[in-house]
């Protein structure tokens, strides 16, 4: 939390999203407060900028929607309008489709086996595409921070849920210039939590160490299976409701 003070007066706490801009634009708001000066969405984005958002996004505009929420919860606490930053946000969701599918993983995403992160080297993805098909979070909020690499992202998909959901699958990798052969991906034979079982296992024969790994699956079982099988050297993180 970030303490907003103005005229050597404190006005409140506020939690800074972790985008390169949001320092500066709280820098920005509490500079020109005291002036009396009109404030307006121009102290988060330049005109270009805000004429570009109102046009598809790759990636939703993450940090951007950020940015502009950072501008409205400074609005509530400071007294200011902020009519035109909530149109411009509406806007961006939108166009993206992100006021539906999308939500912030990094903020669900808890470390499971110990209290403290430890030094790791490495980074990995074991993906429940068919439990966990929201495909831009992954990827906005997982897979480009943490710099991923391809090669040690794993998914699997048993042949039902390939059939009914490949070409959506495809469709949200293709604006990330993937597709499913991008990765260590298995189509799987037919039966009970096959999916899940190849997971492990692509898991368990890597032998992983000092390696953060990140298993995006909502099924009780396989994360008590995972947590079960990981090395204390690892940081393992995993979705929790």
């Amino acid at each position: 939390m970030s303490k907003i003070i103005i005229a050597k007066k404190y006005r409140g706490d506020i939690e800074l999203p972790k985008t390169k801009d949001a320092k500066q634009i709280l820098h920005q708001v509490t500079a020109i407060f005291p002036s009396r000066k009109p404030l307006n969405i121009t102290v988060v984005f330049g005109k270009n900028r805000i004429a570009k958002l109102k046009c598809y996004q790759k990636g939703g505009a993450r940090d951007e929607l950020e940015n502009l929420m950072l501008y409205i919860e400074l609005g509530k606490i400071l007294g200011f309008t902020t009519a035109d930053a909530k149109q411009l946000k509406n806007s961006i969701e939108l166009v993206n489709d992100t006021a539906h599918t999308h939500f912030n993983i990094t903020k669900r995403v808890t470390l499971i086996n110990k209290k403290h992160k430890s030094k790791t080297e490495r980074s990995y993805l074991f993906w429940d595409i068919e439990n966990f098909s929201n495909i831009s979070s992954i990827f906005n909020d997982l897979i480009e921070p943490f710099e991923i690499e391809d090669e040690d992202i794993y998914l699997a998909a048993n042949p039902d849920s390939l059939y009914l959901k490949k070409r959506e699958w495809e469709a949200n990798l293709y604006d990330y210039g993937k597709t499913l052969n991008s990765f260590n991906f298995t189509k799987c034979d037919h039966g009970k939590d096959v999916a899940d079982d190849l997971l492990l296992q692509n898991f368990k024969s890597l032998h992983l160490q000092n390696s953060d790994i990140y298993m995006m699956s909502f099924d009780r079982e396989l994360k008590e299976r995972f947590l079960e099988m990981c090395h204390k050297s690892n940081n393992l993180y995993m979705m929790m409701k």
